[in-house]
């Protein structure tokens, strides 16, 4: 019989990074032969929920209205673990993973895992609710050293149950293609201008601000294309244009194909102000893009400084600047160099299939440590 993994998210109505590696956790496993359910608290699911239900997915929505105190989404969630019964139940990001874990106190759970996703370990509030649950999960893992030494230093997770593993790229699918980016800059009305690629969702932590302010400063063949949307959007847009940017900078909101963005791209930048292990650094890393990213922690694991991109100082526009200048000065040959070896550090640290097999081999240990299901740490008859 196949081992059934239940992957619990917030939701995928919006997609970020931790969004789109539990989609492509869960579409490879399936593929590896795994039974697998994407269980979200609340929303639809949208576009996602649809292709994952397409890939041999199951999606279920507990449609929590009212966040983790709607007692309905509980219920639902404690009736569907003693239903189904997963043989491991794997939580993203803190409310969902504090639903998992203090759901093991009234259903039964085989194994507990729940992946830490940032290296910011918030308010009092998400602390008290790490620590003093912790006893209940059977693995944490972090995306990055980085993430998993804040939350030790923390104290939010403990040295004995944390172990670093880190998000998968697909680089068989993220790769360069000529075509696409002939056709794609063709469609922009690009010919020898330098275009810049920015990926994520338009919130504070991303720092755009500072992101606009750099392309201000750059030459005026330099353009940017910045894919994703939020509550900054009108912001960012009213700052564009104070900055006279409108003719060089184009806000996509959400595109679901960001892909040939990047096929299209010169250079890809992350001006954030924090991160864990950004998805979009190994996508541009696959597509041997180079980047500029600012120096915090998480990016320091995805750029070497000099020789796949460039690394700057967090929350400066004239650090960013300088660093965009000097990618956009090199020459082509030299800059293509620069992603040739991005690409192979993607498909060396980052290649989805061992990621994949590191959570089988994950998996699997868990489960020969774990054979029956347990409830109040007690075995289920």
């Amino acid at each position: 019989m196949k081992k059934h993994t239940a992957l619990i998210i917030p939701g995928l109505d919006r997609i970020g990074g931790a969004e789109r590696q539990v989609i492509l956790l869960a579409a490879g496993l399936v593929r590896r032969g795994w039974r697998v359910s994407v269980v979200a608290l609340s929303g639809t699911g949208g576009r996602a929920a649809a292709e994952l239900t397409g890939q041999g997915v199951r999606f279920l929505s507990l449609e929590m209205r009212k966040g983790l105190v709607d007692p309905r989404g509980w219920s639902r969630f404690h009736r569907w673990l003693s239903t189904e019964r997963p043989d491991v139940v794997h939580a993203h990001l803190p409310h969902a993973a504090w639903l998992a874990r203090w759901s093991r106190l009234g259903a039964p759970v085989r194994v507990l895992v729940d992946t830490l996703h940032s290296s910011s370990t918030g308010s009092l509030g998400r602390w008290l609710g790490y620590r003093w649950s912790n006893w209940l999960t059977d693995r944490v893992t972090a995306v990055s050293g980085a993430v998993a030494n804040a939350h030790l230093l923390a104290g939010m997770a403990s040295k004995d149950k944390l172990v670093v593993l880190a998000n998968g790229v697909d680089v068989d699918l993220w790769r360069q293609d000529n075509t696409v980016r002939a056709e794609v800059r063709r469609k922009l009305g690009l010919d020898s201008e330098f275009l810049w690629f920015a990926a994520g969702r338009l919130e504070p932590v991303k720092d755009y601000p500072a992101l606009l302010h750099a392309m201000a400063g750059l030459p005026e063949s330099a353009r940017l294309v910045i894919a994703g949307g939020g509550p900054e959007e009108s912001r960012l847009r009213h700052v564009s244009a104070e900055l006279g940017l409108e003719h060089r900078v184009r806000f996509l909101g959400f595109d679901p194909n960001v892909r040939r963005w990047m096929q299209a791209a010169d250079g890809f930048v992350l001006s954030s102000l924090w991160e864990g292990l950004p998805m979009a650094l190994l996508e541009a890393a696959a597509c041997s893009v180079p980047a500029v990213a600012t120096d915090v922690l998480g990016t320091r694991e995805v750029i070497v400084n000099g020789q796949t991109g460039l690394l700057g100082v967090a929350g400066s526009a004239l650090a960013l600047r300088e660093a965009m200048s000097r990618i956009m000065s090199i020459q082509p040959e030299e800059r293509r160099a620069m992603g040739d070896r991005a690409r192979v550090l993607a498909v060396e640290r980052f290649s989805l299939d061992k990621v994949l097999d590191r959570w089988e081999e994950l998996y699997t240990s868990l489960l020969d440590r774990n054979p029956v299901s347990t409830r109040w740490g007690k075995p289920e008859p």
